[in-house]
């Protein structure tokens, strides 16, 4: 699994006009993609990392601060573009394994004591934040 991280201050995402997830404040905004190894225990690991991982201001975590964390499934991360002018997505999951493994995911944040706001997976989705740093990680489980 892999997660593209950016601290924020504020970040909602939007749906056919409507809002389906939204964070106030300083937390994390989690862009998670699937391959097709991914496993639920690794939706666990990246559930913990996200959790603890020491990226907010004076080198806080979510757990230490109750910081929210909006997570927004994105198969694009692992898109391929070192040849040609199109990326492939060969390394991607496809729908079928990858939403289960985002959803283990936010639920292993919720039971760790997460606030999670979600995105909508496979939608069209409009996502609006506030980068605080600017500060962005790439983690990868």
């Amino acid at each position: 699994m892999r997660a593209v991280v950016q601290r924020v201050n504020g970040a909602s995402v939007v749906v056919d006009g409507e809002t389906v997830g939204e964070i106030v404040g300083q937390g994390l905004c989690v862009l998670v993609g699937v391959t097709h190894d991914d496993t639920p225990e690794k939706a666990a690991q990246l559930a913990r990392k996200l959790w603890s991982v020491r990226i907010l201001e004076g080198e806080k975590s979510c757990s230490d601060l109750a910081a929210p964390l909006l997570v927004i499934s994105q198969f694009t991360l692992y898109g391929d573009a070192r040849k040609g002018r199109r990326p492939t997505w060969n390394a991607a999951a496809p729908g079928e394994v990858a939403e289960p493994l985002v959803d283990e995911v936010v639920a292993r944040l919720r039971e760790l004591g997460a606030h999670v706001e979600t995105g909508r997976f496979g939608a069209d989705m409009k996502v609006t934040l506030t980068n605080d740093g600017p500060f962005t990680v790439i983690v990868e489980v």
